[in-house]
């Protein structure tokens, strides 16, 4: 798929504090039984181009989630989610506090065994993030680069479940606000990262809410900025950039890194 604007979809998950933009590629169970599941396998699947990006989410897969209440219907059981290459740019007005998009967002509803991102994910806009999970999944892949080009953009941000998270190529930000890798809610056991680089005023590295297992960071760390506005959770708050911020009910059993913030790597 070239080219999408979905913007004018009505319908929209809802959780967090926010609604998601529906995708140019969307698989959405619907369904208010929550015995009714659809089965997928989703293979190499590329939406938009560098001079035509998506308006809105570029892959969103789910089934019924928290606009219905959480976990109240239809399931979506995904075996594989593999995408080549994705670039998005949702438009959502600047200071806009209550709307997302992302590059591959797998929402409340969906179960994934196996997601891998084969080609490079890139958004250009405000409040577009890269990689997004609010469901369920057991090894989410990523072996080409994570671009966010627009404020408040995140890598990657975690409020589902995941066993392992392997992030073998960088994650790059540039903007006010954006980060490289938040987990606000649920679950992770293992986050692996190849490098981490974030740019701009109020731009994390890694910022940490929930307990994690295992956090391994392969190279870098890199922050550079001051404060700034960001969005978490519907609101835009100020933070400073910083490479790791372990935030309460943060911890990690097991890390190991090199982190390297500019001015100052600590954490918050």
């Amino acid at each position: 798929m070239q080219s999408a604007d979905v913007r004018g979809r009505s319908r929209r998950p809802h959780g967090f504090g926010v609604e998601a933009l529906q995708g140019g590629f969307t698989l959405w169970n619907l369904q208010a039984d929550p015995a009714v599941t659809i089965t997928a396998e989703l293979l190499d699947i590329s939406v938009g181009t560098q001079e035509t990006p998506v308006r809105g989410s570029g892959v969103f897969v789910g089934g019924r989630g928290d606009w219905f209440g959480k976990g109240d219907g239809g399931v979506l059981a995904v075996s594989h989610l593999r995408t080549g290459e994705i670039h998005t740019d949702g438009r959502i007005p600047a200071g806009t506090p209550d709307l997302i998009s992302g590059g591959v967002f797998v929402i409340s509803g969906a179960r994934a065994e196996q997601v891998t991102n084969a080609g490079p994910v890139t958004t250009y806009g405000q409040n577009d993030m890269v990689l997004d999970n609010w469901g369920t999944v057991t090894t989410w892949t990523a072996t080409a680069p994570v671009v966010s080009q627009g404020p408040s953009g995140i890598g990657f941000v975690n409020f589902g479940d995941i066993d392992l998270l392997d992030v073998q190529a960088p994650i790059r930000t540039h903007g006010k606000g954006a980060r490289g890798f938040n987990l606000y809610e649920g679950s992770l056991c293992e986050a692996r990262f190849a490098q981490i680089e974030t740019t701009g005023d109020g731009s994390v590295g890694i910022q940490v809410s929930k307990p994690l297992g295992t956090l391994l960071v392969a190279g870098d760390v890199t922050t550079s900025g001051g404060e700034g506005l960001s969005l978490v959770k519907g609101v835009q708050v100020v933070l400073k950039a910083i490479a790791l911020s372990i935030k309460s009910g943060g911890q990690s059993t097991g890390s190991r890194s090199a982190a390297r913030s500019r001015p100052v790597a600590t954490t918050s």
